[in-house]
């Protein structure tokens, strides 16, 4: 199962909504808020909750019991180390620990409530992994079927200084010239804090990817080159484009790897619906929302 499906923005979205339940259950108060001293009492809020979001929550709940109950009966163990793995795939795909936390807050999810999930998704899969196989055939056919999905675009690495004003980047571009090191005025001058510690890396990223000016001028550029401010929503950049990687047309044998974890992400999903409808009917479970 692809691990972003299952713990992607409708888990984000069960997990605020449980937050607030639980911040309801332990509010002192009968009010909640008050609008020119008329009161909007808690049940008022639970009723609304449970309305919109109680079945998908509850859900949610009675899933994650079972695969915690089927786990402790395989004696399955998530390790630490397994869990860790994992964050570094996360932090790797969004450009960092700092950026990918970032990410979560926007959803409203802690990174405990995360790695929660994830431990969850682990188990999950150990749980599942003995009823799926994938054969060449499959693959190949697989390949063919989706082989745009595995062409390699267009991308650059880069990196950049975020500033407030075109005379802010001026300046930072005037020191680049004279010498001094694109990391450490990334420390001093960039106000990107998600990128300002680590020499603004952006990683590496394909066309398309960020704001319009800013993709114009990184995919303008060869590796090596920096760029004269490039304005956009966000301020002012100084962009180094440190490489470029050509577009590429899949060639099987280069790709056999990701197409197998594609196959058997695809596979999980579906086996991992019908395992859990299996095991609905094997567990006595008695909704009373």
């Amino acid at each position: 199962m692809n691990k972003k499906i299952m713990i992607g923005g409708g888990v984000f979205l069960v997990a605020a909504v449980l937050c607030i339940f639980l911040i309801i259950k332990m509010y002192a108060e009968e009010s909640v808020a008050t609008v020119n001293g008329e009161e909007i009492e808690k049940e008022d809020l639970y009723d609304l909750l449970v309305s919109q979001y109680g079945d998908e929550a509850l859900d949610s709940l009675i899933t994650s019991k079972i695969v915690q109950l089927e786990a402790e009966k395989n004696d399955i163990d998530v390790s630490q180390e397994d869990i860790d793995e994992e964050m570094a795939i996360y932090y790797d795909q969004y450009g960092g620990e700092e950026a990918f936390q970032s990410t979560l807050e926007e959803s409203g999810v802690t990174i405990a409530d995360f790695k929660e999930d994830l431990e969850e998704y682990l188990a999950m899969n150990q749980l599942l992994k003995d009823r799926i196989s994938v054969t060449d055939e499959e693959k190949e056919a697989y390949f063919e079927e989706n082989k745009e999905s595995f062409n390699q675009p267009e991308q650059v690495t880069a990196r950049h200084i975020l500033t407030e004003t075109k005379e802010e980047a001026q300046t930072v571009l005037d020191k680049l010239e004279e010498g001094e090191d694109f990391a450490d005025l990334a420390a001093e001058y960039s106000t990107d804090d998600t990128t300002s510690e680590s020499g603004g890396d952006l990683g590496t990223f394909g066309e398309g990817e960020m704001v319009e000016a800013f993709d114009k001028a990184a995919f303008s550029m060869e590796a090596g080159e920096v760029s004269d401010p490039v304005e956009t929503e966000y301020g002012f950049h100084i962009i180094e484009v440190t490489d470029r990687t050509d577009a590429k047309e899949a060639v099987y044998e280069d790709v056999e790897e990701e197409v197998t974890d594609a196959l058997y992400d695809s596979k999980l999903n579906e086996e991992y619906s019908v395992w859990l409808e299996e095991k609905m009917t094997e567990y006595e479970i008695n909704n009373n929302l």
